[in-house]
């Protein structure tokens, strides 16, 4: 295996990131930002037999005063040719010995696979704590996606369709979506929930000269009152659910339904074929998580190792 580090460019990056419809974190506008708020970042491409296998790019905290450094690949690698558990394994040892990281150093990854053969790595080696997030493949018709809906979640879509509510796509300018974050924040110290600082939403927005290819934001209403609101950062041709709002007038008319829904379909329409509905935890957050396993989605859990 050959890693070359930091030499590929974006526009290589993201048609192969696109092709993969692969994480948030694996894209190079995610990276762009971080670089951007001051955390350093790697990207690698792993290639074997002169053929690109895969992409990996890893997240760098320092510590013990700049001496020792972790690098983290969150939901990665990225995949470019389908290989067997044992060349898997050498993408990793390559990606450990060639780290362009001094002195201490800790390697780690998340890979968004099952523990099994084919992952590559010894289930006794997942060392960090297991994640669980909800996959919705986009590419089914809207018709065959609201057959797969839960009963009851269909049933509170169609009565939120039949309601008051409007619904309204927001523009991408910063003062068109900024109540949405500034309620999120709210929100986050109200339940100590940890994310992106709010910084990140601003600079990655208009990392592309589309901002409409980075970010949908939808909002209901009723009459001239806000509802609800949600935000989807997009990446290549996948998207993730990032943020969620809601009035209690909003809940009672079950508005997270429909503006789901609506981003659903304005989501497919820019060429997305997978959704990302973020975290789901059924112990400490079990109505977000039965809101969204009842879409219909995958749930995946995936859990860390060190390499």
């Amino acid at each position: 295996m050959n890693v070359q580090w930091d030499q590929v460019d974006m526009a290589f990056w993201d048609a192969q990131h696109a092709r993969a419809a692969a994480p948030l974190q694996q894209d190079w506008a995610y990276g762009s930002t971080m670089k951007t708020l001051g955390v350093p970042v790697l990207r690698a491409c792993v290639s074997q037999d002169g053929k690109p296998v895969a992409l990996a790019q890893f997240i760098v905290r320092r510590f013990l005063g700049q001496t020792a450094g972790m690098a983290l690949c969150s939901r990665g690698p990225v995949w470019l040719q389908d290989l067997s558990g044992p060349d898997k394994s050498r993408v990793y040892q390559a990606l450990r010995r060639t780290i362009p990281l001094t002195h201490l150093r800790l390697v780690a990854i998340t890979p968004e696979e099952p523990a099994g053969p084919e992952l590559g790595l010894s289930m006794w080696r997942r060392v960090m704590t297991g994640h669980s997030t909800v996959m919705l493949d986009l590419t089914p018709s809207m018709d065959v996606l609201r057959a797969q809906l839960d009963k009851r979640w269909r049933h509170r879509l169609g009565g939120a369709e039949a309601s008051a509510l409007t619904v309204h796509r927001v523009g991408t300018n910063a003062g068109q979506y900024r109540w949405l974050l500034d309620a999120e924040m709210q929100q986050r110290e109200q339940r100590g929930l940890h994310g992106l600082p709010l910084p990140f939403f601003d600079m990655y927005v208009p990392s592309r000269q589309q901002p409409s290819k980075t970010m949908l934001t939808v909002r209901a209403d009723v009459g001239r009152d806000r509802m609800a609101g949600m935000m989807f950062l997009i990446h290549g041709e996948a998207a993730t659910y990032h943020v969620g709002w809601t009035s209690d007038a909003g809940r009672d008319l079950h508005a997270h339904n429909l503006i789901l829904w609506r981003g659903i379909e304005a989501l497919r329409e820019r060429g997305v074929r997978m959704l990302d509905l973020g975290g789901v935890n059924t112990i400490r957050s079990a109505g977000i998580a039965r809101f969204k396993m009842s879409t219909g989605g995958r749930v995946i859990t995936y859990a860390g190792t060190f390499i």
